[in-house]
């Protein structure tokens, strides 16, 4: 049975792939610290229907590509909306500052 990973897409760049991003945290056997490990898997999305920052499952497939070894099986969760600043308009300098002489 092929085993199936949860991530975050942290690229989406090229056409019909992603690249997805699984944070695991892991207990030192004999220090008893606990220290994160990440993994990237490179995974093939047909439809280019993730984003990035979405909460994908992916799956282990055939090779489709050198790094290419997973396929997009469903988005769990998609991203929330990126917010933006607005410009801000910068106020126009007078023609004449005070104390110059034309």
């Amino acid at each position: 049975m092929a085993k199936t990973i949860t991530g975050i897409v942290s690229s989406k760049k090229t056409d019909k792939t992603i690249v997805v991003t699984e944070h695991e945290r892991m207990t030192h056997p004999l220090y008893r610290k606990q220290y994160t490990v990440t993994k990237k898997f490179m995974a093939h999305d047909e439809k280019n229907e993730a984003q990035e920052g979405d909460r994908v499952m992916i799956g282990e497939t055939r090779p489709l590509s050198t790094r290419k070894h997973h396929t997009l099986i469903r988005v769990l969760e998609k991203a929330g909306v990126k917010h933006v600043e607005p410009e801000v308009a910068k106020p126009a300098k007078a023609d004449k500052e005070v104390g110059e002489t034309a």
